[in-house]
């Protein structure tokens, strides 16, 4: 079996900062970890392989930073990985992205399954994962909570909804994205660990996956950030402190006049 891993590097939740000219996310000297979402899909994707054989890929659009992302999925027991950066990929929407690595796993080829996670912490959009399946013509499980049977042709997965679950069969090649009901993530180990380090990580650009520029990064993107900005709050009241008869019957008297000010009584 062959997995393909897609997988984002985010900022720590606490550093998530936005540029209100460009309408992008702020990244340079933010402090980025794997998608922690991400961590679930690669789990899912190492107990499959532990089951069925065969290899797993993890792959990450980013900037050359991003290989960090890539060297911690490999430490996990992830057994390559291709990071795909190009200046033409910057500024990307959740369909750019989709379309960029849609176009790098039609280039790898030969794939059963691809495992993403929910969502991405920073965008919290949950678009990439069936984006990338629309691409691709697959078809795709989201909030997929367990996987219970595979065979060459199909696979049976069970998602997690409002009030219980869901039993599918789904055909192979497809797209799931699971949530973290999946699995508990596995620590890396020293030999894992040692392995990242050595690992030569391949970057593709654009050429090398046959991606159309005008699709890519903010000129692929339909959707825009027009205008950020910090709403500002402000609240003047009038505060009594009742501890008596004679303030607690005007607090009662100013409620009401505020009630029929407002027409609400």
């Amino acid at each position: 079996m062959k997995i393909i891993l897609p997988i984002k590097q985010v900022p720590e939740t606490g550093n998530v900062r936005m540029d209100e000219q460009t309408g992008t996310m702020v990244r340079d000297g933010v402090e980025s970890i794997v998608n922690p979402l991400d961590l679930y899909a690669i789990e899912l994707a190492l107990r499959l392989r532990e089951q069925n054989g065969g290899e797993i890929i993890a792959i990450t659009m980013g900037p050359p930073s991003a290989e960090k992302a890539l060297r911690e999925a490999v430490a996990m027991g992830c057994d390559s990985a291709i990071l795909l950066s190009d200046k033409s990929f910057a500024g990307a929407d959740t369909w750019a992205t989709g379309y960029v690595l849609s176009q790098a796993i039609r280039n790898i080829g030969g794939y059963d399954m691809i495992i993403c996670g929910e969502r991405a912490t920073d965008g919290d959009t949950g678009q990439v994962g069936p984006g990338i399946a629309s691409f691709l013509d697959l078809p795709v499980m989201t909030y997929v909570c367990a996987v219970d049977e595979i065979s060459d042709k199909s696979c049976r997965v069970k998602r997690l909804i409002e009030d219980g679950n869901e039993k599918w069969e789904v055909n192979l090649p497809t797209v799931l994205t699971v949530v973290k009901e999946i699995a508990v993530p596995r620590l890396p180990t020293l030999r894992s660990k040692q392995k990242s380090r050595a690992l030569k990580i391949p970057a593709w650009g654009a050429a090398d996956v046959n991606a159309d520029v005008n699709l890519t990064g903010l000129a692929g993107s339909p959707t825009r950030v027009v205008k950020i900005f910090r709403p500002q709050v402000s609240r003047k009241c009038e505060k009594i402190s009742a501890t008596d008869e004679t303030t607690i019957n005007a607090a009662a008297d100013l409620f009401v006049e505020f009630l029929a000010k407002r027409e609400l009584v």
